[in-house]
């Protein structure tokens, strides 16, 4: 997994799979919302994506009224956020 940040947007290339990733992504996230309360996160080939990201990003959504925008590459994981309900809270569109 690679991740790389400009401004409000963070880019996901390859599977979150490791509990280390998901720290990562966790981190990266948060150094990008210090600055932005808007973000856009591209997922540009995950076929999934860890529980315990889906709940960051659901706190910050809901608790921390940060804005999120998911755009995803892959229709599977696209189709997982809808099936848990999830598109409309991280403004998700498949790319």
């Amino acid at each position: 997994m690679q991740i790389d940040s400009t401004l409000s947007l963070i880019t996901i290339n390859g599977n979150i799979k490791k509990i280390t990733d998901s720290h990562e992504v966790q981190n990266h996230i948060n150094d990008v919302i210090k600055d932005h309360d808007n973000i856009t996160v591209h997922l540009v080939d995950s076929i999934s994506m860890p529980s315990a990201v889906i709940g960051y990003l659901n706190k910050l959504v809901l608790k921390d009224d940060i804005g999120i925008q998911l755009k995803v590459g892959n229709s599977q994981l696209y189709e997982l956020l809808e099936d848990l309900n999830l598109t409309s809270v991280f403004q998700v569109s498949l790319v």
